[in-house]
């Protein structure tokens, strides 16, 4: 079994004054699209269309990590969710994603976190299918994408997570917020670029970070439903 862990503790510093977790994308807050993905509920966009918008939920849980002054808005916009959902809260903020990875993998109740932050739209649920088969594997704590062979995807990635809380706990006590210093800790996987585009493309990775972006991907979703 698998937990979804949707991270939101960031203060969208690039967005303006709103929440951009919250942020509708074409009526939807982009935190229920990523959501929906993971659910196979959401409207049928590439990359993994089929699955996001009507295939098996990729998880059996969700787990959100956010502020606590957060919660109330994202409670609002998870409500009618097809999932359980359990909640992560920084109650020390602004330590970062290694701390909400660490948070989400303590509050999960399965053995594998598919990790997602919440400004990814697009993430493509049977990438992180792929993902979730490589962590299982004998030996392996973490299954971990690698674009252009040089950017290491941290914030879309399956975690073994016991191993996972106890290195992000490690790594913090030692004053290092950087994901990596966790994902070092592990026998992990690496997905190259070429294993990546075999499976998804790199739209999965998009990051809704600014209102362009937000309008962007409004477009992407209008387009792929008037296509369908």
């Amino acid at each position: 079994m698998t937990t979804g862990a949707i991270l939101a503790g960031g203060r969208s510093t690039r967005f303006g004054d709103a929440d951009k977790a919250v942020a509708p994308i074409a009526g939807v807050p982009m935190i229920r699209r990523v959501a929906d993905r993971l659910a196979g509920t959401d409207d049928p966009v590439p990359p993994g269309a089929d699955r996001a918008s009507g295939g098996d939920p990729l998880v059996d849980e969700l787990v959100v990590n956010c502020r606590p002054d957060q919660r109330n808005a994202i409670t609002e916009a998870l409500s009618g969710l097809p999932l359980p959902v359990r909640w992560a809260l920084d109650e020390e903020p602004d330590l970062g994603p290694l701390a909400g990875i660490r948070n989400a993998c303590r509050a999960a109740t399965d053995a594998y976190a598919a990790v997602v932050a919440c400004d990814m739209p697009f993430v493509d649920p049977s990438f992180l299918a792929s993902l979730r088969e490589m962590a299982a594997e004998p030996g392996v704590e973490a299954a971990v994408p690698r674009l252009d062979d040089r950017w290491y995807q941290t914030t879309q990635a399956v975690y073994a997570t016991e191993p996972a809380a106890t290195a992000c706990d490690r790594a913090l006590d030692r004053g290092d917020r950087k994901v990596l210093a966790m994902v070092d800790q592990l026998d992990e996987v690496v997905v190259d670029d070429k294993a990546i585009r075999s499976l998804t493309t790199e739209r999965t990775f998009t990051n809704v970070n600014t209102q362009s972006e937000l309008d962007e991907a409004e477009r992407a979703v209008a387009d792929a439903v008037e296509a369908k």
